[in-house]
């Protein structure tokens, strides 16, 4: 079965390895947010509609795996207008015309959407209750997009980070070669998740939607496998890379504050993945060190 698949925001990491991943049997058109402004209902609405023609064209089933958000955490505080424009505003009018092509979507969302006080991995119905505003936009386009009709599902993830723009895994590489220790928060944990095996997840589900086969469940959690601290990943950072470990030196949130408030606790159980029949990403260790010796 052929697809012909449209990625909003594929200058980003995730959106980058949507299309260096895409199976053959996939046509992807993959716009950056310069080509195409998500707040833009204009053309929001043309897109979806020529992806539809497109498809029909080419006897090929659409489908959309919206990567494009606000995610700039710090920032998001004193400019939630525009996050809220980009990660709500954005994803309700896509998943309007979605709805009215009948095209379905798969929108990518956030750990952040969750407090993070839990004492173990958050299922996909646990109450949500982000800590600022970057969690805020993420969980409010999460109402859009389930609440508009279209043939949606929504994809939790976490700790993302790829071989494009700034993440923490370049960061502390960076780091290493400037400073002769680096302090990093022991007390948040979460999983850390390359983009390029969420992407592959991205196309197994996309597949299985295309087909008819998508899953009951609507709200999906999809991370690397395994769980660590900031201070843990870093600690493995250093080590891939050959850096003495010992150089990475635990510290507190509180004396490493910043402009939002961090969910101290933001793992994501996989249980709606798996139990939907998807393959589960490896652990983040093993994706780690691919990433690093590619």
């Amino acid at each position: 079965m052929r697809l012909a698949v449209f990625v909003p925001g594929g200058s980003g990491q995730l959106g980058r390895d949507l299309v260096q991943s895409a199976p053959e049997r996939a046509e992807v058109v993959a716009p950056s947010s310069k080509e195409l402004d998500l707040t833009s209902t204009g053309a929001v609405v043309r897109a979806v509609g020529e992806l539809a023609e497109r498809a029909a064209a080419a006897d090929a089933m659409p489908v959309v795996i919206n990567a494009a958000a606000y995610t700039a955490v710090d920032a998001a505080e004193t400019d939630e207008a525009r996050a809220f424009a980009v990660n709500v505003d954005g994803p309700r009018v896509l998943a309007a015309a979605c709805s009215s092509r009948r095209v379905p979507l798969i929108h990518v969302s956030t750990d952040y959407v969750f407090p993070g006080d839990a004492d173990r991995p958050y299922e996909v119905g646990d109450a949500l209750g982000p800590r600022n505003a970057y969690g805020r936009t993420k969980a409010a386009g999460e109402d859009a997009v389930l609440g508009s009709g279209a043939s949606a599902w929504v994809v939790r993830t976490s700790w993302v980070y790829g071989k494009t723009g700034s993440n923490f895994v370049e960061t502390m590489r960076r780091l290493e070669g400037e400073r002769e220790s680096v302090s990093v928060v022991d007390d948040q944990r979460g999983a850390p998740t390359w983009s390029l095996d969420l992407a592959n997840g991205l196309w197994e589900l996309a597949s299985a939607v295309a087909a008819g086969e998508g899953p009951a469940g609507r709200v999906l959690h999809c991370t690397g496998g395994g769980e660590t601290t900031w201070y843990g990943f870093a600690r493995a950072i250093f080590e891939e890379i050959g850096a003495d470990p010992d150089r990475v030196k635990p510290c507190t949130t509180a004396e490493f504050p910043r402009p939002a408030a961090r969910p101290a606790y933001s793992l994501l159980s996989n249980a709606s993945w798996r139990d939907a029949g998807l393959t589960p990403l490896r652990d983040w260790r093993e994706a780690l060190q691919a990433y690093l010796h590619a």
